[in-house]
């Protein structure tokens, strides 16, 4: 047993470690506060790197986010790194069992790479430039399909293709060799290394007409460069992989640069060095690339060059309202007007007075200002930091009108203006303004409001002084709509579409009716009514009016108009007519001679007569297993009563008491067998007109079966089955045919349904259940035990107990 607990520990403690892998580079999302990325493998980051495609987010969002969430700064400088590796190629591949391999980066093969995690990664503003050596869209490969440069200085493993065509066809492909010549056969040697391609051909061509070719007496030569040779370059200094790169002999600076992956974050991206044979050729500034697309100095490369990176001498940052806020590198010269060029200058909300600087003094920081005026004029100094602040969201000169005017809205505050002549500007009042009043609503110099009130008749008729409007008035014209509720009238009954409609002057019932669609089938165009609003009712007495009462009679065409007019919140109401009457269908069903349906054709019609319009019964009809099924169980006329709304309510009756049934059967089946009525047909044929005789009524449904030979048995018994009718047989017996009862059946309330529809239960007679006859067709239905909770022994002993010390201490105060 110990070995067994100890195997299934081990098993469990290797499952968590096959599954903790996969989740690491999850949680670096959701919980990164205790991750070690250098833990995670390749495949880990670049999940999270899809995760971030798939999410939109750039690296710093991404970056700044995790570390909102908890991971270290220099988790994060080492998430970035990974992930820059992975994208450039020069990736080191991290897996599970701790190998590691370095993988080739293009076509460009490193002698030597620095510890990619040991980069230095910028968290926070970026550094103006970086993202040209980090962007994978730009490679700066060099193009090796173009045409020879004509400067371009031959040397060793650089292959010629010479050509004599004309008199003579003469066709080479010569490797330059270490000594910087090629082998002409039949020829001899010929010194090419650190000519160029045009000075190589007028030494090619004076070698072989000195050899009898007869090249420009028939002939002609044609010299170009073949394969390239590769060569070394060295690139120290600020780089972000430092070493020696083995390069196309096309290569320029920028693509070395690259594939180093640029300067590092204290490199410097405008002061780098192109060193050749011991002497600085060419400084390299990159924001000239960067700002105006120049590479006067991105010059080709030679063997052994040396580019050197030095560090930055001052950096600056400026962020807030520029169009491209970042950390710039400042020469000496420049001003802070560069910097602002540098970062594209303001954006459209920039407040462009000043410009807020956080400078670095010996052992604190400091701030302050620098007008417009003097941005040409400050010298940048190391560490500062611009801040361009965004201009103010309020106006300095704007009025607002709002309500019932026919331009509404802001206005320019010119000088002088007022009131009235805002009025004027909004294109005047509506005809539906209310001029009694209208409101200035003012802001207040501690930037409260205060409420001037006016009357609008009076100012734009010139009967009251005018108002001089200020900055931010905000005018309010009401309309007077505005000021009541909005008026409608109602329509009910025997129309179309029946409900509330706006209310026009001068409406009258005929214009109420056709906008509702016009009467319904049946309507009745007599004793149309019209309920009104009474506003002066006596409080005082119980038998006062509550509403006007009027009945007018409508044009069935609805041609002539009526002369009442209708009055906000009138309530029209149109009946159907006293004699109108919808067909009513019923169905019979089964052993009859003429099933199918019938319509009713008298109010008094019953089950008999229904009977004899369908033929009468067949010969093998069972007439004590018929059944009438009512889906009209109220008894009412659909087109006289909302049955819809009878049968909500009865429906939420069911549902009250739906809580007392135990048997899952019960109250489910209780809706729909309260549908059928039990009937006893043999009676109604024997007594045609008794009460036994239902009227019938719309949707009914006769059902007469034939001769049934089986009784169902469901619900708590061992075997639910149907059993062959045997007649004399008791209820038990039945029970006994379907396996018995189930321990949690409750034969105390078993009962039975028979065929017509009617319901009998088991009595109780002393300690006997006196059960229901069954007759052929009969259905059983044994219900579950309510789960009532019984009383344990314990708790008897319990109340035994303290029944026994209740007494003790009666009697003990009875004798006392």
């Amino acid at each position: 047993m110990i070995f067994l607990k100890k195997g299934f520990a081990f098993v469990v403690v290797v499952v968590c470690l096959l599954c903790v892998k996969p989740l690491l580079a999850q949680s670096v999302l959701s919980s990164p506060e205790n991750i070690n990325v250098s833990e995670l493998s390749d495949n880990q980051i670049r999940a999270v790197m899809a995760q971030q495609q798939a999410a939109g987010v750039s690296d710093a969002q991404l970056i700044q986010g995790l570390i909102t969430k908890g991971l270290p700064a220099d988790q994060a400088k080492i998430l970035q790194s990974r992930m820059n590796e992975l994208r450039s190629g020069v990736s080191v591949n991290r897996r599970d069992t701790g190998t590691v391999q370095t993988a080739r980066r293009l076509n460009y093969k490193p002698d030597t790479l620095n510890n990619p995690a040991a980069n230095n990664i910028t968290i926070g503003p970026q550094i103006f430039g970086k993202e040209l050596f980090s962007n994978q869209s730009m490679s700066f490969e060099p193009n090796l399909k173009l045409a020879t440069p004509v400067n371009y200085i031959l040397g060793p493993d650089d292959q010629l293709n010479i050509n004599i065509y004309g008199a003579s066809v003469v066709n080479w492909s010569l490797n330059v060799s270490p000594e910087g010549t090629i082998a002409i056969p039949g020829v001899g040697n010929v010194s090419v290394a650190g000519r160029t391609i045009e000075q190589a051909t007028s030494a090619i061509k004076t070698k072989l007409i000195a050899n009898n070719y007869a090249i420009g007496r028939g002939s002609s030569l044609s010299v170009t460069l073949g394969n390239i040779r590769s060569i070394k370059v060295i690139l120290v200094g600020e780089i972000v992989k430092p070493g020696t790169y083995t390069l196309p002999s096309l290569a320029t600076v920028f693509n070395a640069l690259y594939a180093s992956g640029g300067p590092n974050d204290n490199g410097s991206f405008r002061q780098i060095e192109i060193i050749r044979n011991n002497k600085i050729i060419r400084k390299l500034d990159i924001y000239d690339f960067l700002l105006k697309g120049q590479q006067n100095d991105n010059i080709a490369l030679r063997d052994q060059d040396i580019i050197r990176v030095p560090t930055y001498r001052t950096h600056v940052e400026i962020t807030g309202e520029v169009k491209r806020p970042a950390i710039f590198e400042v020469l000496p010269g420049e001003t802070l007007q560069t910097v602002l060029s540098f970062a594209g200058g303001f954006t459209d909300r920039a407040y462009t007075s000043r410009i807020k600087v956080l400078q670095v003094s010996d052992q604190q920081r400091r701030i302050t200002d620098v007008f417009e005026g003097d941005f040409d004029n400050y010298i940048p100094l190391r560490g500062d930091k611009y801040i361009v602040q965004r201009i103010l969201e309020r106006y300095e000169n704007r009025v607002t009108i709002l309500g019932a005017v026919f331009r509404p809205g802001e206005y320019e505050l010119e000088k002088g203006l007022t009131l009235s002549r805002l009025i004027q500007k909004a294109a005047g009042l509506k005809e539906d303004a209310f001029t009694g009043r209208g409101s200035i609503t003012r802001l207040k110099p501690d930037n409260t409001n205060e409420l001037i009130s006016f009357n609008i008749q009076d100012i734009v008729s010139k009967k009251a002084p005018d108002i001089l409007l200020q900055r931010e008035d905000t005018v309010k014209i009401s309309s007077l709509f505005d000021l009541r509720n909005k008026y409608f009238v109602t329509i009910k009954g025997k129309v179309r579409n029946a409900g509330d409609f706006a209310y026009a002057d001068s409406m009258s019932v005929t214009d109420l009716i056709i906008k509702a669609g016009g009467f319904e089938e049946g309507a009745s165009s007599k004793r149309v009514e019209i309920a009104r609003r009474v506003n002066n009712a006596d409080p005082n007495s119980t038998s006062s009016n509550i509403a006007q009462v009027f009945t007018v009679n409508v044009d069935p065409q609805l041609k002539a108009d009526v002369d009442l007019k209708l009055r906000p919140y009138d309530i029209v109401s149109v009946y159907s007519l006293p004699g109108y009457e919808t067909q009513k269908t019923i169905r019979i069903e089964g052993e009859v001679v003429y099933p199918g349906y019938y319509t009713i054709q008298r109010k008094d019609e019953k089950i008999s007569d229904l009977l004899k319009r369908a033929g009468g019964l067949t010969a093998s009809a069972d007439a004590e297993g018929a059944s009438l099924k009512r889906t009209n169980q109220l008894g009412v006329d659909k087109q006289k009563v909302d049955s819809a709304q009878l049968n909500r309510e009865r429906l939420e009756r069911l549902n009250r008491v739906s809580g007392v049934y135990s048997d899952t059967t019960s109250y489910l089946d209780a809706r729909s067998r309260n549908e059928f009525v039990g009937i006893d047909l043999q009676k109604i044929l024997e007594k045609p007109g008794s009460k036994t005789d239902l009227l019938l009524e719309d949707g009914d449904i006769i059902r007469i079966p034939k001769q049934q030979q089986v009784v169902r048995v469901n619900g708590e018994v061992l075997y639910p089955s149907a059993v062959v009718y045997t007649k004399g047989d008791s209820f038990r017996n039945y029970v006994i045919n379907s396996g018995g009862y189930s321990p949690d059946a409750d034969s105390r309330h078993a009962y039975i349904v028979y065929p017509n529809g009617q319901v009998k239960g088991t009595k109780k007679f002393l300690f006997f259940n006196d059960h229901p006859t069954v007759k052929p067709g009969s259905e059983i239905y044994v219900p579950r035990k309510s789960n009532e909770k019984k009383v344990t022994v314990q708790e008897i002993a319990g109340l035994s107990t303290s029944f026994a010390s209740l007494a003790l201490l009666i009697m003990y105060i009875i004798r006392n």
